[in-house]
């Protein structure tokens, strides 16, 4: 009997250990890891999505428009691959970064590992983990096609863009909703979130800023946010005002809400955010990390440049509600 681990003799068929290239023994060895670790999520009145489990205890990350109800928080069921079906409860959700904390029933669960998207390189393997159309434990594998994707979110009547968000060709399907994005080191970097079209799927990032609305959903039940009422974009600088402030990038204000702090601080279109309280702003993702809880009702500066000359406008931030 030939060895596995020898190569296959000229003109015979290559062993089976041969035939496992590189590329096929990560993504079983991710699939091994954290199929486990991925429920199927059943929504009364709803449908279903996916969920990973984070925490030994049952804390679970999922999309927050999977458990999305019309009348109250719909009973939830979560199955795993073993076998094992558990009910689980909302601790929390924000529609505005579409992530969403569950807690389910049980103390043994087997938890995924967090990672760090800010890692990630275009052209890096991913493999995405779910529960397409109910089919538990499928697994896709992909690269990352694009970084920095934005998407809006909307929760009433406030909209707000999602950076950073992770483009990927890995097939996703309804259903997939809510399931790990994981790099080829078994850390999950994304949470599924949107189909975009044949082999254009997005997930969101779990970074330094999710990591916080995470945080504050296992916490509180909620994520609070400062408020200063403008809609605005990541936009590259003009040459020399990238060179004053020693940056390339900054937030384009596209529009100020009447009646907001913005509007009483006098910010107008067009003016350009490159700071708040003298810390760097690069894209919105800056002023969303920067524009905390802790500031509402307390005084920051804001630098703007507006026609190429810099401006400080203190601006007193209100809670988003």
């Amino acid at each position: 009997m030939q060895d596995p681990a020898q190569p296959a003799a000229p003109g015979a068929l290559p062993s089976e250990a041969e035939a496992l290239d590189a590329y096929s023994r990560v993504v079983t060895h991710v699939a091994e890891s954290l199929a486990p670790s991925v429920a199927n999520l059943r929504v009364a009145r709803r449908g279903g999505g996916s969920g990973v489990v984070i925490t030994p205890d049952g804390f679970m990350l999922t999309s927050a428009h999977v458990v999305e109800t019309r009348r109250g928080r719909a009973r939830i069921r979560a199955a795993f691959t073993d076998g094992r079906e558990v009910e689980a409860r909302v601790v929390g959700a924000d529609a505005l970064s579409d992530l969403a904390v569950l807690r389910a029933e049980g103390e043994d669960h087997r938890p995924a590992t967090l990672g760090d998207a800010a890692a990630l390189r275009v052209g890096q393997l991913v493999v995405a983990i779910g529960n397409p159309n109910g089919f538990a434990g499928s697994v896709t594998a992909g690269v990352v096609s694009a970084l920095g994707r934005s998407l809006p979110t909307r929760s009433g009547d406030t909209v707000r863009i999602v950076d950073d968000v992770i483009q990927t060709d890995a097939a996703l399907n309804p259903g997939n909703s809510g399931g790990a994005l994981v790099d080829g080191g078994g850390r999950v970097v994304g949470v599924n979130t949107a189909v975009a079209g044949v082999g254009l799927g997005l997930a969101i990032p779990v970074n330094a800023t999710t990591r916080g609305v995470i945080a504050a959903l296992m916490r509180d039940g909620r994520v609070r946010r400062a408020w200063i009422g403008i809609a605005g974009g990541t936009r590259p600088l003009p040459p020399r005002v990238a060179a004053a402030v020693g940056r390339d990038r900054g937030v384009e204000v596209v529009e100020v809400s009447d009646a907001s702090p913005a509007a009483a601080a006098g910010l107008r279109a067009e003016d350009l955010v490159v700071a708040i309280d003298d810390l760097p702003v690069r894209g919105v993702d800056d002023m969303h990390r920067l524009l905390t809880a802790e500031h509402i009702g307390r005084r920051c500066e804001l630098t703007v440049m507006r026609g190429g000359a810099e401006r400080r406008v203190g601006i007193t931030p209100r809670e988003l509600s």
